[in-house]
């Protein structure tokens, strides 16, 4: 197994220059991308804890089981969607499948209510999600310099999150001049997809890894086999136990919501204090996972998840744990969501590297679907703040866990050759 060299043009450069610059436009232009279509998709999830347990009246059991159909519902094509990019070497347009998907099932949203139909309308969102998001991370890989790789996923996540601290915000002041104004908030959401999904068809090149007089030939199979053995298996292990013990952000909020007025008073803007501290954190974490090893990030991370795990849990109710717990959970995702998408790609290579990322994608999906699921359960049948302080526990312990099983990979490999693993 080898850490992969990045044969695109960005890779040749031996010291490419420090700052913006060492970042490619289309790794910008698809942060814009996936920033105006995280307005569309943080807009709804943001308010969507309350639309399903007050405006429709369902209960907890019912939200767990729609967030974790959110959270992992997206699996059953993320390795599909990977596989595609990879063997038909078309990354951009497979991406932008995906992205076109999730605009069509907002229509759904105007129309539909009720536990069967959200499901279906949240089924398609996700399936788009799923699609995309593999060739997407492939491709700002393809566009980068591999030793600043971690640097050009946390810019990208840094744009992405921007549209994830505005789509919530979107969705507070339109509910804050029209109550119960739900409707007008899915008519929002749907504008900024297709404006997403447009802005991906016209601006961004389609970066093929093939050369142009090979494009007619057979495409040659994914090699399967790299991606299940040696340090990717670590990897996926990983992945999958920490995946098991991370519940969803919207439970987070319902407990701090039923414990402090602000939160409650304030709920969608909850939403927004995670993202803004995603994106003020994305870049710095990005360089320090160049730096000092991304999987060393990666685990670290989880940390952070465990520190607002016990604030959530804890007997406080004023400002201060609210915000605190914000920012734990942002740090977080800032120091995992591309940290890991990095760490992947630098275990394959081109031929195989959108599948990579898919399958571990799968992973983390499926566990959080589990948990998600599971925390419901858990809430209903012990109460909240037992419930979030077994998943703390558990937490706790499978941190050094992960730590042991990834210790052959918490170095910080030079990705400009390739390395025997």
């Amino acid at each position: 197994m080898y850490i992969s060299l990045d044969n695109s043009p960005a890779a040749t450069t031996p010291h490419p220059p420090r700052g913006v610059r060492t970042v490619s436009s289309t790794v910008i232009t698809l942060g814009i991308v996936s920033m105006l279509t995280d307005i569309s998709s943080e807009s709804v999830s943001a308010i969507l804890p309350l639309y399903i347990t007050g405006f429709l009246g369902l209960s907890t059991i019912a939200f767990g089981v729609l967030d974790g159909m959110y959270q992992g519902v997206s699996a059953v094509v993320r390795i599909a969607g990977g596989y595609a990019s990879d063997r038909l070497d078309q990354p951009k347009w497979v991406a932008f499948v995906g992205y076109a998907l999730a605009a069509v099932a907002r229509v759904g949203l105007l129309f539909w209510s009720g536990f069967a139909a959200l499901s279906a309308v949240i089924t398609a969102d996700r399936i788009g999600k799923g699609i995309r998001t593999a060739p997407r991370d492939a491709l700002i890989t393809a566009t980068s310099d591999p030793a600043y790789l971690g640097r050009s996923f946390g810019i990208h996540r840094m744009l992405d999150n921007i549209g994830a601290a505005l789509g919530p915000l979107i969705a507070f002041v339109i509910l804050l001049v029209v109550p119960d104004g739900f409707h007008i908030v899915f008519v929002a959401s749907l504008a900024f997809a297709v404006i997403g999904v447009a802005v991906l068809a016209l601006l961004v090149p389609n970066v093929r890894r093939r050369r142009r007089e090979d494009a007619g030939t057979r495409p040659p199979r994914v090699p399967w086999r790299s991606i299940v053995r040696g340090p990717m298996r670590r990897v996926l292990a990983a992945a999958g136990i920490l995946g098991l013990v991370t519940i969803g952000d919207g439970f987070v909020y319902l407990v701090l919501q039923a414990r402090s007025d602000f939160a409650a008073l304030w709920f969608p803007l909850l939403y927004v204090g995670t993202n803004v501290a995603f994106l003020a954190l994305a870049v710095p974490l990005g360089r320090l996972a160049d730096r000092v090893g991304r999987a060393r990030v990666f685990v670290w991370g989880h940390v952070g998840l465990l520190a607002a795990y016990v604030v959530a849990a804890l007997p406080f109710a004023d400002i201060a744990a609210t915000i605190l717990c914000l920012v734990f959970l942002g740090a977080f995702y800032a120091a995992t969501d591309g940290v890991l998408s990095a760490l992947v790609s630098q275990l394959n290579g081109p031929e195989s590297r959108a599948t990579a990322i898919g399958t571990a994608q799968t992973v983390i999906a499926v566990t959080r679907f589990a948990s998600a699921a599971g925390f419901g359960i858990l809430w209903y049948a012990l109460g909240r703040e037992p419930a979030m302080l077994i998943v703390a526990i558990v937490l706790a312990v499978a941190i050094p866990l992960v730590a042991i099983l990834l210790r052959p990979l918490l170095g910080a490999p030079q990705p400009h050759d390739s390395v025997a693993m």
